[in-house]
């Protein structure tokens, strides 16, 4: 634990960078402002929160942030600088600049270093400099403001240089200059496109809240379905369902859907279980399994074979009513490291057999990780953004887990639940039709 000391997970940073951004934006002599660094780039773990603001009083801009509520302590106050300790020990710097930098200092503070690095490159191969302060037509380094090629906007600056415009989640050095030269940087997925989740629980097993509350608080958030797949029999400690319960769980989620229709609701629950992958088998049979709208197929008790953990998913993959793999690696952000699995081959057996994968939102596990994703998608793997909710409040992850997806390139066509209920049955039906 003492070696994550410095290291948070990104909605930790979020709930104490979001209300100060707003006072920030509220300011008067603010011009401009936004975040920077990791957390703008959506990395799935940040060590601070860099702000940035344009304005032509940067003392009054340093003392109002310095007096914001949250602030435990205050490391450095300069002209135009400032650090300070938030709520959870995570520092927060606020750099104040004018409003014709803004631009080269919003793409210099985002980064990363890596991406930071080929930008310089390109500007030096057109005979400019590129820092923090502008472009400049130069050969040497300078902030001599005659110099400065006019931006203002990244978007500009990305232009001058021959690009298309980046966005912060993509700037990794993975991609994005050869996407960006070609103009074929993708149009990446917002929150809003996602109908619903498809792997969430209720009090059912380990979850907080009955169906008609989960229906009720879904519904007014404007998604379109919520899939309930309450843990299987084996997963006894998050009290997993056995046949029975299940079963009488299937008439129950059929009961809170005709109350919605007479309701006038279009709004509709979905049966499912998140079925326990064992070592040579399913925790349910295949004839209960095929009567649930989804099934995900999820590894909670892995072994320290990778091969054995392996074969177990590409099993799950190849029965056919199994519509994705949960969270496949495991893993738990800052807490617990990825099981010993083969990525790859499951990747592959995903791909062969229509299996989707999960991008679990849980900010505990952003599993699949958005390294992977390019190369799923390339083979025609589908995914799915999951809350993998407990409770109402974490269908805000799917928010979190958007990020997370743009980081990995994907598109609203890359994405299940980006498809209305009519669709999403057919989709469901589809590796069915394949026994």
């Amino acid at each position: 634990r003492r070696n994550y000391a410095s290291h948070h997970h990104i909605s930790a940073a979020l709930t104490l960078a979001d209300p100060i951004l707003d006072q920030l934006r509220a300011h008067p002599d603010v011009i401009r402002c936004s975040t920077a660094g990791s957390l703008r780039r959506h990395k799935e773990i940040i060590r601070d929160i860099d702000f940035l603001v344009s304005s032509k009083t940067p003392e009054s801009i340093i003392d109002f942030f310095t007096s914001q509520p949250g602030i435990i302590s205050i490391s450095a106050k300069g002209d135009t600088k400032a650090s300070v300790i938030l709520e959870g020990g995570i520092q927060g710097d606020l750099r104040v600049v004018s409003d014709r930098e803004y631009p080269f200092a919003q793409a210099y503070f985002t980064g990363s270093k890596e991406h930071n690095i080929v930008m310089r490159q390109r500007a030096i191969a057109r005979g400019l400099r590129l820092n923090e302060y502008g472009l400049f037509k130069s050969e040497e380094e300078t902030r001599d403001p005659k110099l400065r090629v006019a931006c203002n906007t990244e978007e500009d600056i990305f232009a001058a240089l021959d690009l298309a415009y980046i966005p912060p989640e993509l700037r990794e050095d993975k991609g994005e200059f050869e996407a960006g030269e070609a103009n074929a940087i993708p149009r990446l997925i917002e929150w809003t496109n996602l109908k619903g989740s498809l792997h969430n629980h209720s009090n059912w097993s380990d979850g907080a809240e009955t169906l008609e509350e989960i229906a009720t608080h879904m519904s007014e958030l404007g998604c379109e379905y919520w899939a309930i797949t309450d843990h299987s029999r084996s997963s006894f400690q998050a009290n997993g369902l056995d046949e029975a319960r299940l079963r009488k769980q299937i008439t129950e989620v059929a009961e809170v859907n005709k109350k919605l229709e007479a309701e006038g609701d279009s709004f509709r629950l979905l049966t499912g279980t998140e079925v326990d992958i064992l070592k040579e088998r399913l925790d349910f049979d295949d004839d209960l399994l095929c009567q649930l709208d989804v099934v995900v197929a999820s590894l909670h008790v892995a072994g320290s074979n990778e091969a054995d953990n392996t074969k177990r998913l590409i099993a799950a993959t190849e029965n056919p009513n199994v519509h994705m793999l949960g969270h496949l690696t495991g893993r738990l952000l800052l807490r617990r490291d990825a099981y010993p699995i083969n990525q790859e081959a499951v990747i592959d057996a995903c791909a062969e057999t229509g299996t989707w994968l999960e991008l679990n939102a849980n900010p505990y596990r952003f599993d699949l990780d958005w390294r992977m994703w390019q190369q799923a998608t390339a083979k025609g793997i589908k995914c799915v953004i999951n809350t993998d909710a407990h409770r109402n409040e974490h269908a805000g992850f799917l928010r979190l887990g958007t990020g997370i997806a743009r980081k990995g390139w994907l598109t609203a066509k890359d994405v299940i639940n980006t498809l209305p209920l009519a669709k999403l049955r057919k989709e469901l039906e589809k590796k069915r039709g394949k026994k």
